[in-house]
C-alpha cells in the first residue's frame, strides 16, 4: 500500500482511537461529528481490510492489527506534529514553567529532595508537581500533556512511550536499630519468615513482583501489616519489630531520620528497573528535553 492511497486524518482518528475508544469522545477531541468518525473508521478499515475497534460493553476495543499499528502510527503522528510546530528554545534561568512528573511515594522520597536542590540553582522559578503514576492513566496523561515524565517501575508503559534507564536497584529487609536481627550482619531465610512483617502492597506499580517470586517459592510470612503505599513505611518500623521488604534506595533514605538499618534479602529477588518515561509527541519538547536531562545527570548510575 502506497502513502497516496491513504488520507491521513484517517491516520489521525485512528491514533486519537486507541486513546479515547469511544467514537463520541474522538469527535469531541477533533472537532468532528460522529457520523464523520464512524465513516472515517469505515475507510479505513476498508482499506487496512481489517475490523481494527470491535465494539464491547468497555468501548471500542483495538484488535491485534490495530495494536501491531499503534506505535508506529503514534511515532509518526509525532514526528508531523513536531516537524510542524517548532517549539521555542527553553530557558531554565528564566523560564516560569510548570512540570508534572508521575511517580510513587518512593519517588518523593528519593528523588524529590535532591531535584529541588538542583532546580533552586538551575532553574530558580521552575515549579514541579507531582501526581500518582497509580492513579491515573500515564500513558493517556503523557500523551494530553498533562505529565511531562514519569519514573519508576512501570512495566505497563510500552506504545508511544520513550524510556531511558535512570539504574537497577535490589531489594533489601529494612527493621529498627535495635531489632534483634540487627546484631547479625546477615538474615537467613529461617529467620525471615520468623519475623513479623509489614507487606506494603502498591497497586499498580511492579512491586508486586517480589511478593510474587516469594509465594511462587512457597515461602510462608508472617504478616501482621498490610498497607498500600511506602510512605508510612519508616514511621511504623521505627517503633515496632516489623521487618518490611523495600527497595535499597528508599531503605537508604529513610534509616537513618528513622534510627533503622537494613540487610541483604535472604531470597533471591529480580533487581528492579527504574527508569524515566515520555511520550513520542514531547520527544523534542525543549523543556521536556532539559528536565529529562537533569533527571538523568543527577540520578542515573554511570
Amino acid at each position: 500500500m502506497e502513502l497516496r492511497e491513504i488520507d491521513l486524518n484517517l491516520l489521525l482518528v485512528f491514533d486519537r482511537m486507541l486513546a479515547e475508544r469511544r467514537v463520541s469522545a474522538v469527535g469531541e477531541v477533533l472537532g468532528l461529528s460522529q457520523p464523520a468518525i464512524s465513516n472515517a473508521l469505515g475507510r479505513l478499515r476498508k482499506l487496512l481490510g481489517d475490523e481494527l475497534f470491535l465494539r464491547t460493553a468497555g468501548g471500542m476495543e483495538p484488535t491485534p492489527r490495530a495494536l501491531q499499528l499503534a506505535e508506529p502510527v503514534a511515532y509518526a503522528m509525532a514526528a508531523l506534529h513536531n516537524a510542524l510546530n517548532q517549539p521555542t528554545a527553553f530557558d531554565p534561568v528564566t523560564s516560569t514553567r510548570k512540570f508534572t512528573v508521575a511517580m510513587t511515594d518512593i519517588g518523593e522520597i528519593y528523588f524529590m529532595p535532591t531535584l529541588m536542590d538542583v532546580l533552586s540553582r538551575q532553574a530558580p522559578r521552575v515549579a514541579i508537581s507531582t501526581v500518582r503514576n497509580t492513579a491515573v492513566n500515564v500513558r493517556d496523561e503523557m500523551e494530553a500533556g498533562h505529565v511531562d515524565i514519569a519514573v519508576g517501575l512501570l512495566p505497563q508503559l510500552k506504545a508511544g512511550v520513550f524510556q531511558r534507564r535512570l539504574f537497577r536497584q535490589r531489594y533489601v529487609c529494612i527493621f529498627r536499630h535495635d531489632h534483634p536481627l540487627a546484631a547479625r550482619k546477615t538474615m537467613t531465610l529461617k529467620e525471615f519468615v520468623a519475623a513479623e512483617q509489614l507487606l506494603v502492597k502498591a497497586t499498580g506499580t511492579g512491586h508486586g513482583q517480589a511478593d510474587d517470586v516469594m509465594a511462587a517459592q512457597g515461602i510462608e510470612r508472617r504478616i501482621r501489616l498490610t498497607v498500600p503505599h511506602f510512605v508510612a513505611v519508616g514511621h511504623i518500623l521505627q517503633s515496632t519489630s516489623m521487618v518490611a521488604t523495600v527497595p535499597e534506595r528508599l531503605a537508604r533514605s529513610i534509616a537513618e531520620p528513622f534510627g533503622l538499618v537494613w540487610r541483604k534479602h535472604p531470597v533471591h529477588l529480580p533487581e528492579i528497573a527504574i527508569n524515566l518515561f515520555w511520550h513520542a509527541r514531547f520527544h523534542r519538547d525543549p523543556g521536556n528535553q532539559w528536565l529529562r536531562t537533569v533527571l538523568f545527570d543527577t540520578f542515573a548510575d554511570s
